[in-house]
């Protein structure tokens, strides 16, 4: 364990050195991003590698995500939708009877004993897990709802166009199958330690899964390379970028230009999230099955409204969005160009096939993996499909009222312009758009800004701590070193602009597809299999 923590850091060391010694005059935040800088550009280049389709270039690693949802979605034949009223039930509670503690005899299993027990009934009259299905499902929300609903929709409506909103839409309903297949496999791997918490995810279930396919060495590469990318986005796209948008959000609603203030407010937000984390994945799900909710309902419940008292502009939204959607003009980059940008957008934002999600929803109380992985698939559906789509439906229908931008003025990834030429990014653009309906909704924008940043943090917390756990054991001093490690990156984040590493971060977290949608695909058949026996158990019949 000491030796493999001394092994990190001696690789850290050389850049902070470096760091120093080029640039005494610079700021921190220069000389690391000066150091890291070579570095994220090599990965990022091969992870988001692009090939030509159209006048676009598309990462790889988007379509091996987009393939991979539609396989499942064939394979399982369209579970995503007729399990949808399944999953809700499941997620109320309805099943838990069945799911928790009646003894269940299936073809393979022995008989259970008098008393009821079987091998299938985990600790006589218990289950195996440590949150509730809503909870487990509220946990991974918390970790993909975020800016990305924001200004990620923004950004890709300014340059799709109001068509990008169908396709974001449509690979948002397929995403739901991967994460169906991830969180079913993530509980059937999981493993239980001695004091009842659980260990799981794509780690677990690409070494063991994998292992029962005689592929037992290809398995513990995956996982290993998995584990450590999940760490990394951890640290950076799970962390610091969230507390780096929550900062400068707060900063901006009130006028904060104080060097100090960002490297504040992260103490802060370090605190809160260290109140929480330190209680694992019990509290976690407790705090996010409260403020998930809550933020969801206060966003969508603006969006609502907005769209409410603007009802005659409604169906010349929906015209724009509809007739976009298989645009061919070349300023929106073509029709081919429209479709990829929204399936982009569907991706970044709900992660279905990264696997990351699986990690949460191990933890649930359950006794059949189907039943996590059917409520899984929600995820995807909230995220995505309400959401988002909440978002672009708002700036579409404002800007064909107010004019606020023209579609494709776009000079960068994150940066646009308004309909007076002047530069926005995606944050703003939403809050243009909103504002314009509801005065002084900055207010409540940073509100809903700082939760979302939030809960993403608690949740890849855990993620990365899981990574972790498997990487140098299951240890006091494993689960305390990680946990200062990432309070310790959220000040850094608040009070620093490190691009280059949020970039790598970004990096290391699409890395995770690789490894995930190989172990999906070879392990397909056993959630199959899983599905079947859980629909048998509760009596469901199609």
């Amino acid at each position: 364990m000491k030796k493999k923590l001394f092994a990190i850091l001696a690789t850290i060391l050389p850049f902070l050195v470096f760091a120093q010694e080029t640039g005494k005059e610079l700021s921190m935040d220069e000389r690391i991003e000066n150091a890291f800088a070579p570095i994220s550009k090599v990965v990022t280049d091969v992870v988001f590698y692009a090939i030509p389709i159209g006048s676009k270039q598309v990462p790889i690693v988007i379509i091996i995500l987009l393939l991979g949802a539609l396989y499942f979605t064939l394979y399982n034949r369209f579970a995503n939708f007729r399990l949808l009223g399944v999953a809700i039930r499941a997620a109320q509670g309805k099943y838990d009877d069945v799911d928790h503690h009646v003894a269940e005899t299936v073809a393979g299993d022995p008989t259970p004993n008098d008393d009821g027990d079987s091998f299938e009934t985990i600790q006589k009259e218990g289950v195996v897990g440590e949150v509730t299905h809503f909870q487990a499902l509220t946990a991974a929300l918390s970790a993909t709802v975020g800016l990305g609903n924001i200004a990620g929709v923004a950004v890709a409506i300014a340059i799709g166009g109001p068509g990008a909103t169908l396709w974001m839409i449509l690979a948002g309903l397929i995403g739901m199958s991967s994460k169906l297949v991830e969180a079913t496999l993530g509980v059937k791997y999981r493993e239980v330690g001695e004091d009842g918490k659980i260990y799981g995810g794509p780690m677990y279930y690409l070494t063991k899964g994998l292992k029962e396919n005689n592929m037992a060495g290809l398995g513990k590469v995956l996982a290993v390379f998995f584990a450590i990318m999940v760490i990394g986005g951890s640290f950076g796209g799970g962390n610091m970028f969230q507390a780096n948008q929550a900062a400068a959000q707060f900063k901006l609603l009130f006028g904060i230009t104080s060097g100090s203030g960002g490297f504040i407010f992260g103490i802060v937000m370090a605190v809160l999230v260290g109140l929480v984390i330190i209680g694992g994945i019990k509290r976690i799900g407790r705090v996010t099955e409260k403020i998930v909710p809550f933020m969801a309902i206060l966003y969508v419940g603006a969006a609502l409204i907005i769209i409410f008292l603007n009802l005659g502009y409604v169906p010349g939204a929906f015209k724009q969005i509809w007739n976009g959607a298989f645009s061919a003009s070349s300023a929106l980059g073509g029709f081919i160009g429209v479709m990829i940008v929204g399936f982009q957008r569907a991706a970044f934002s709900n992660e279905a096939g990264v696997g990351s999600a699986s990690i949460a929803h191990a933890a649930v109380k359950t006794r059949f993996p189907a039943s996590e992985g059917i409520v899984a698939s929600i995820g995807p559906f909230v995220d995505t499909v309400i959401i988002c789509t909440m978002s672009a439906l708002v700036i579409v229908i404002m800007n064909l009222k107010n004019d606020l931008f023209n579609y494709g003025d776009v000079i960068s990834k994150q940066v646009l312009l308004n309909a007076n030429g002047q530069r926005i990014g995606g944050v703003d653009l939403t809050s243009l758009a909103f504002e314009s309906a509801i005065p002084h909704f900055s207010i409540i924008l940073t509100i809903a800004v700082i939760l979302f940043a939030f809960s993403t943090m608690l949740s890849w917390s855990y993620y990365g701590l899981q990574g972790w756990y498997y990487l140098f054991g299951k240890t006091k001093i494993a689960d305390s070193s990680y946990k200062i490690l990432f309070l310790f990156f959220v000040v850094v984040g608040a009070s620093s602009s490190l691009g280059s590493v949020i970039d790598f971060s970004d990096a290391m977290i699409f890395a995770m597809v690789f490894p995930n949608i190989i172990g999906l695909v070879i392990l397909a058949p056993k959630v199959r299999a899983e599905i079947k026996r859980y629909l048998k158990a509760i009596g469901h019949t199609e």
